[in-house]
């Protein structure tokens, strides 16, 4: 059985002292084991804070994104060896608001996820379809064309290394949730399409759900068989509700 996984991304929230609030709750409440994963996603400029917080405990970090470049003229970008070398394990690469709001296309994305494998950083890459793609009728062909873009440049063994999280977009911070058969659906697209490819690399693949997951709706989703936990937002900024999520994840693993 795949072990799952739940991320909290941050995304621009925070402060040195509800930081440390949070972590400091979440530390006493996780204590770790062999059914969930957990990492928080903070902004950059808390990473090296967090992560002496964090040290020698269960919670990993996480970047928010990284360049796909490894060093240079590339001001307020930030290289995935950088990522590694202040202790983040994972990196959100092609997070839907990227892609909406800095032009990140699928290309952009899958040279972003080499750069995080070839730093030594687990990519969580995302994928996803607005709400006009899903009305109409074009969620499969948005999600596999994200997913194929990887596949093609980066290759289907690099997915051992990997997590993918579906994130419907239209269902981020609007407080919409897909359905567990809408979300169930997708997964099983994602997970068959890299099978396609290598079914034993598929079959490991942790693939999250990530579209306004809580902790009244996330043991629905994380009983589904091919959903291996969440890429959490807003939820993840109250330590009662991600510890919910974290132990929903691991009922849905007992």
């Amino acid at each position: 059985m795949r072990k799952a996984l739940v991320a909290g991304n941050w995304k621009m929230n925070g402060s040195v002292t509800s930081n440390r609030e949070l972590l400091s709750a979440l530390k006493q409440a996780i204590p770790g084991g062999d059914r969930v994963d957990v990492a928080v996603c903070p902004p950059a400029v808390y990473l090296p804070d967090v992560v002496d917080q964090l040290h020698g405990g269960p919670i990993a970090v996480g970047g928010q994104d990284c360049s796909d470049e490894t060093a240079g003229a590339y001001t307020g970008e930030i290289a995935a060896s950088m990522l590694k070398e202040v202790g983040c394990e994972y990196v959100i690469v092609g997070h839907s608001e990227r892609r909406a709001r800095q032009g990140e296309d699928s290309a952009w994305v899958a040279r972003k996820f080499i750069a995080a494998q070839a730093a030594g950083l687990v990519p969580i890459l995302c994928v996803g379809e607005q709400l006009s793609d899903r009305e109409a009728g074009r969620t499969d062909a948005v999600v596999a064309e994200q997913l194929d873009a990887v596949l093609d440049l980066a290759g289907v063994a690099a997915f051992e290394r990997s997590v993918v999280a579906y994130e419907p977009v239209w269902a981020i911070g609007t407080g919409l949730t897909a359905t567990p058969d809408q979300a169930a659906e997708v997964h099983g697209l994602i997970r068959a399409r890299v099978a396609a490819r290598d079914s034993a690399v598929a079959a490991g693949l942790r693939i999250l759900y990530g579209g306004s997951v809580k902790a009244d709706n996330a043991a629905g989703l994380f009983a589904l068989p091919d959903i291996d936990g969440g890429l959490i937002g807003g939820a993840s900024l109250d330590a009662r509700s991600f510890v919910a999520i974290v132990d929903a994840a691991g009922a849905a693993r007992g």
